[in-house]
């Protein structure tokens, strides 16, 4: 429970965590956005790290005077790490899929999923990819499945460049131009709610049609 309590105060209250790191560690904060977003992208078993949340505390942090933190510098550094992360979550779906068919499931991924998956691919093609980016959660899965399933790596990494290239860009710098807000300053969590609600709407608007077809 005090994990969770921990956690939860994290995601709500970034703003304040990233300017006690970079008063605390400097340049060193550089390191800990890339581990965070390359694990969140990267390891499938950590889908709940704070990538939108945190991309856009990272450059409201850029965009003050008061610390060295360049968003220059953070953007490429977020690609790459959000590629890497992309990266090592499809060849590992790709070494894990046949095992996944074979078995029916491996950890909580079943192997109808990937069928499942493999359509809605093959009817949307690799935008897809780019798509899932923004989505909580699913932006962790869709690498993983689109290398179990049969999506081919020249589509894949394509899509997944371009989805990187808009996804860290554009939120970072929305956090850079407003994020400093007096409003946004303090209501922060609620801008963090806010955040995290516009990318789960894919899934709701998905699920509620899938309900009422």
């Amino acid at each position: 429970m005090d994990i969770f309590k921990s956690l939860l105060d994290f995601l709500l209250h970034l703003d304040r965590h990233l300017d006690l790191w970079a008063n605390e560690y400097g340049v060193l904060l550089y390191a800990i956005l890339f581990l965070i977003v390359f694990t969140e992208t990267g390891l499938i078993v950590m889908p709940l790290l704070p990538g939108d949340s945190l991309l856009f505390a990272a450059g409201a942090l850029a965009a003050r005077d008061t610390n060295e933190l360049s968003v220059g510098v953070i953007i490429p550094l977020l690609i790459v790490a959000a590629l890497l992360g992309d990266n090592v979550n499809y060849f590992v779906g790709k070494t894990l899929g046949n095992q996944i068919k074979m078995r029916e499931r491996i950890l909580f991924f079943k192997r109808e999923y990937i069928y499942e998956t493999e359509k809605f691919y093959a009817k949307y093609g690799g935008r897809t990819v780019i798509i899932a980016r923004f989505i909580p959660i699913v932006r962790t899965i869709a690498p993983f499945v689109a290398g179990a399933g049969s999506m081919i790596y020249s589509t894949y990494i394509r899509n997944c460049i371009m989805g990187a290239i808009l996804w860290v860009t554009s939120i970072t710098l929305v956090g850079y131009f407003f994020g400093n807000l007096p409003f946004v300053q303090k209501n922060f969590e609620f801008v963090v709610f806010g955040i995290v609600g516009l990318s789960l709407l894919p899934i709701v608007f998905e699920f509620v049609k899938k309900r009422f077809a």
